[in-house]
């Protein structure tokens, strides 16, 4: 009898480890699913946004007014979008194709010998968030409405990843591009997200 006693204290205590052994995995596996699953229902709210930027964008609203920046800020404010600081930040810029010499007059609508250059970007949100991904190759200069000054002769407007990591356009055409970039800090999990965020983008 006290053989069976004893046996079932050793039986529970291996339980118990055991128990512990299969539920820390388990929990922390549940909290990331969570955390997926919370980030997966931002991405879609972070691409709404971007597209609905971009779509107004290239139907001629001028973001460089404060008041139709507002517009996008009350379609973003569950997101904590704001003109300045908040958790969001908002990238436009508009793209173009400037074809080679060698592509000819008037140029080859097939040409991809030339350069992509940045004619115009707004920016407004949290600037300290990351920036866009597509860079110009040094500093340009701007006026009060985003334009970049003498963006066809400028190397510094130049953008030599467009054509890559976007699309090639053809001569002369105009890409209008939403980058979106959001914090969500709140649903972090220390060790998986050291710098937890949504990007997104649109193009027309």
């Amino acid at each position: 009898m006290r053989e069976i006693i004893k046996r079932n204290r050793q039986e529970q205590g291996h339980s118990i480890l055991e128990f512990a052994l299969v539920a820390l995995p388990t929990v922390t596996m549940l909290l990331g699913v969570v955390v997926v699953g919370i980030d997966l229902g931002r991405s879609s709210q972070v691409q709404a946004i971007c597209s609905d930027a971009d779509a107004m964008y290239v139907r001629g609203i001028d973001f460089s007014q404060s008041g139709n920046q507002q517009e996008l800020v009350r379609l973003g404010q569950n997101m904590n979008l704001q003109t300045s600081g908040g958790s969001g930040r908002v990238t436009l810029s508009q793209v173009t194709f400037i074809p080679d010499p060698s592509c000819g007059s008037p140029p080859d609508p097939n040409c991809t010998s030339g350069k992509s250059v940045l004619m115009q970007r707004i920016v407004f949100g949290n600037t300290t968030l990351p920036a866009t991904h597509y860079p110009t190759a040094g500093s340009v200069t701007q006026d009060a409405e985003g334009n970049v000054a003498n963006y066809t002769t400028d190397p510094n407007a130049i953008i030599n990843n467009f054509a890559t990591t976007a699309f090639q356009l053809k001569p002369n055409e105009i890409s209008y591009v939403a980058e979106t970039y959001f914090q969500t800090t709140d649903v972090s999990m220390g060790g998986f997200q050291n710098n937890p965020g949504i990007y997104a983008q649109s193009f027309y």
